[in-house]
C-alpha cells in the first residue's frame, strides 16, 4: 500500500483538502482520500510536505506514440494517406510506447492520453485511451476503442484534392463521403441484426460501435461552418460526437451551448500555421465555458508536446478561464467526455491510483514539474 500524506489535495470530485492524505491499495486503486489516514507498517509513505496533490492529467486528443520523437518520416505512423475512408485502422497498432515523449509527459504530470490517427482522412480510424507508463501498449490500455476519428475542413481536401484523382476536393465531398459510410454501416448492421448474412466488410464492421452509440465520432473541425456540419451529420444518423479543436467555437458559443456536445480545445499555443487557425486563442476556452459548453484542453501532441498540457491550462487561466475550471479541463472533464471517467480524472475511492505531487502549481508557475508521479499505484517518477 502507498500512502501520500501532508498534501494539499485537489480531488476534482469535491472540495479541496488543505492537509490531507491519499491511500492507494495493493491493487493499484485508490482506497481512501481523507484529512487523516493512520500509517501502518506495511505502507510505503511519501510525505508531500504541503505540496499540491492532484489526479494525473488527461489529454483528450493527441497522437503520442504514433508520431515518434526525433524522427522525420520513419516514425510518422498517424496518417494513412492511401484512402480517405479508413475506419478499420486502429491506433493501437501504430503506438510505440518506447519513446521519450512518454516519460517526458509523466515527469510533467500527464498520466493518460487519448491518442490516434491524424486528420488526413475523412474517416481515419479508432482512437485508444492509454496510460503513459509501460513498454507494451496492450498492457497500457484504459479503453479501446474510445472514438472514431473523422475530419472536416482543409486537411482531407489538402491530401486528396488539389489536382489529385481522389475525393474530397471540397467540403461537400467530405460530408458526402462520411454520410455514405454512415448510411452503409447502418444498413449493414440492420441486416446483421435481422439475421441476414451480409458479405463481411471490415470498414463497416469498424463503424458498428459508432452506429450503436458505443463510441463517438471524434470530429476534427476548426472553422465554425465545419463544426456545424459535424453536428448536422451526427444528428442525421443519431450518433455521438465530440468537437475536437473547435478553434472558432467562440464565434458560435451560444449555439454550441444549446447543442451540448463536449468541446476539446487546442492546440492553442504557437503559430497560426494555416488559415483555419486565424481565430486561434486561449480565450476560446473562457468564452465557451461562460456559455455553458463543457470544455477540455488538448495539446494535439506533437503539435504541442504532451508534457506542456498543464502549461496550456495556465495560459487558459491567464486568458480568462476560471482557475478551478482549468484544472477540470485537464483532469475530470477529458476523462468524463472520453468515456474513461470511471478510471481516471479525479481522486476518488475505487479509481486508478494515478496521482501527481507537484513542486509548485503548474497553472500559476510555468515550468513547474512533478515531484512524484504515481500511475496505477506505482511510483513512475520521483524527483532525485
Amino acid at each position: 500500500m502507498l500512502l501520500i500524506k501532508n498534501g494539499y489535495i485537489k480531488t476534482m470530485a469535491g472540495a479541496d483538502i488543505e492537509n490531507g492524505c491519499v491511500l492507494i491499495g495493493d491493487d493499484g486503486k485508490i482506497a481512501a482520500v481523507a484529512a487523516h489516514i493512520a500509517e501502518t507498517a506495511d505502507m510505503t509513505v511519501i510525505d508531500a510536505c504541503g505540496r499540491l496533490v492532484t489526479p494525473g492529467c488527461v489529454d483528450a486528443h493527441c497522437h503520442i506514440g504514433l508520431d515518434n520523437s526525433a524522427m522525420r518520416w520513419e516514425g510518422k505512423d498517424y496518417n494513412e494517406v492511401s484512402d480517405p475512408i479508413t475506419p478499420h485502422l486502429r491506433a493501437i497498432d501504430s503506438i510505440n510506447p518506447i519513446d521519450e515523449t512518454f516519460p517526458n509527459a509523466v515527469r510533467n504530470g500527464v498520466t493518460a492520453a487519448v491518442t490516434g490517427p491524424g486528420s488526413a482522412n475523412v474517416v481515419g480510424g479508432t482512437f485508444v485511451a492509454i496510460k503513459l507508463v509501460g513498454k507494451r501498449v496492450d498492457d497500457m490500455v484504459i479503453k479501446n476503442p474510445v472514438a472514431m476519428k473523422c475530419a472536416f475542413g482543409e486537411n482531407p481536401k489538402g491530401v486528396y484534392g488539389q489536382g489529385k484523382s481522389k475525393a474530397p476536393h471540397t467540403r461537400m465531398a467530405t460530408a458526402a463521403l462520411l454520410r455514405e459510410l454512415l448510411f452503409n454501416a447502418r444498413n449493414y448492421l440492420e441486416a446483421k441484426e435481422a439475421g441476414e448474412k451480409p458479405k463481411f466488410d471490415m470498414k463497416l464492421e469498424a463503424m458498428i460501435p459508432v452506429i450503436r452509440k458505443e463510441i463517438p465520432l471524434k470530429a476534427h473541425a476548426h472553422r465554425a461552418d465545419d463544426i456545424f456540419t459535424s453536428i448536422r451529420i451526427a444528428k442525421e444518423f443519431d450518433v455521438l460526437l465530440t468537437l475536437d479543436h473547435c478553434t472558432e467555437g467562440a464565434l458560435i458559443a451560444e449555439e454550441l451551448a444549446k447543442e451540448g456536445y463536449p468541446a476539446f480545445i487546442g492546440p492553442s499555443f504557437g503559430a497560426k500555421t494555416k488559415i483555419e487557425l486565424r481565430n486561434k486563442d486561449f480565450a476560446t476556452l473562457a468564452t465557451l465555458h461562460a456559455a455553458g459548453v463543457p470544455v477540455s484542453i488538448i495539446t494535439d501532441a506533437p503539435v504541442i508536446p504532451l508534457e506542456h498540457l498543464p502549461m496550456c491550462a495556465g495560459f487558459a487561466v491567464k486568458a480568462g478561464l476560471p482557475y478551478e475550471e482549468a484544472w477540470k479541463a485537464i483532469t475530470i472533464n477529458p476523462a468524463k467526455h472520453t468515456g474513461i471517467g470511471d478510471r481516471v480524472g479525479s481522486l476518488e475511492m475505487g479509481k486508478d491510483g494515478d496521482v501527481v505531487i507537484w513542486n509548485g502549481d503548474p497553472l500559476k508557475e510555468i515550468g513547474t514539474t512533478a515531484y512524484a508521479t504515481i500511475v496505477n499505484g506505482k511510483i513512475a517518477y520521483f524527483e532525485e
